[in-house]
């Protein structure tokens, strides 16, 4: 894929055409990929950085769109793509973003509210490392929206349109940020004025990497990149009960058979997919998690020569395709295109 070495991953469906893509992060930029027949990927080309080469590189899809932020030096901003000129592309070509929003330079990484038309930018220059928020909604004209600050910065986030159990909240737009050292629960509804509603630690917290709710928004799962290293615990994944969202419970840590570190993590039906480093992907199956109905039912390790506790393979992975398949981006190894059996 003419890249250095990968990181992140998104995903495509063009409901036009029915083909598939994977977007995947590379250190030096961006590469599309026709996963279409998944036993045949093509490369169509890549979209290079827009200042130089990082480790760190961020990828969400809306309205057809691809918005991509990366860790780089220099005034990177988000760069802005539309995903229809890869219909019939048979080949790679040379692409360049068709606008960049500026407002800030660098970002670790973007969550988009694909239902509300905002991005949320993380980590970046601005905001003091908080929610730098962007209209998107004329996906090419991106806008400055506002700012929920926070200390310290923060990773990760996940904003949605809140349907879940607490009625206070009901049609407000949420975000479940990761701020490495607490998760914090945000109304950002009013981007002129976000308002914390909570902020949760809980015991032998490392590194408060990355959250996603269940499908109801009762429950969330918590990645912690450095407790297994800090504590010498099992891969752990935190399980919260969050239907009181000005109170979140800590719930417990479901402990894997493995010792790697745990990066990111996706929730599909009551299926949890992980990317777990050098543990490659790991699939578990929830039940009633308030009972601890939690256990692995599948994995695939993309990078077997890697052994526990490196920083090295399955970056992230992303099971949302309309076909099932499921896509992991690992830093050594490239893309794989996996399918889940029964």
């Amino acid at each position: 894929m003419d890249g250095t070495g990968g990181n992140d991953i998104w995903g495509w469906f063009d409901a036009q055409t029915g083909q598939e893509y994977a977007l995947m992060g590379l250190q030096n930029g961006t590469a599309f990929v026709d996963i279409t027949d998944p036993e045949d990927p093509v490369f169509l080309g890549r979209l290079p950085t827009q200042t130089t080469s990082s480790i760190w590189r961020d990828i969400k899809v809306h309205q057809d769109h691809a918005y991509i932020v990366a860790d780089a030096a220099g005034a990177h901003g988000m760069q802005v793509f539309d995903l229809t000129q890869l219909r019939g592309v048979s080949g790679p070509q040379a692409w360049q973003p068709d606008t960049v929003y500026g407002d800030f330079q660098n970002a670790h990484n973007l969550a988009i509210n694909e239902d509300t038309g905002f991005a949320y930018a993380v980590g970046t220059n601005t905001c003091s490392g908080g929610l730098h928020m962007i209209d998107i909604r004329d996906p090419v004209n991106p806008l400055f929206a506002g700012c929920h600050v926070v200390t310290p910065d923060t990773h990760d986030a996940q904003c949605v349109v809140y349907q879940g159990p607490d009625a206070n909240f009901a049609g407000r737009e949420i975000c479940v940020n990761s701020n490495e050292n607490h998760v914090e629960i945000a109304d950002v509804t009013n981007k002129a004025d976000p308002v914390q509603l909570s902020a949760t630690a809980y015991p032998q917290l490392g590194f408060v990497h990355q959250a996603w709710l269940t499908e109801d928004q009762r429950f969330l799962f918590v990645g912690d990149e450095l407790d297994e290293a800090n504590f010498g615990v099992p891969t752990r994944t935190h399980v919260f009960d969050v239907s009181d969202l000005a109170s979140p419970q800590y719930l417990y840590p479901y402990e894997a058979a493995t010792t790697t570190i745990d990066h990111n993590l996706y929730v599909l039906g009551n299926r949890v997919f992980q990317a777990n480093y050098s543990a490659g992907l790991r699939v578990l199956e929830f039940g009633d998690l308030a009972n601890q109905e939690i256990s692995e039912v599948a994995f695939f390790d993309t990078v077997p020569q890697s052994g526990a506790g490196a920083f090295d393979g399955a970056w992230s992975v992303y099971p949302y395709l309309s076909s099932g398949n499921i896509i992991v981006s690992d830093g050594i190894n490239g893309l794989f295109v996996l399918t889940l059996q029964p």
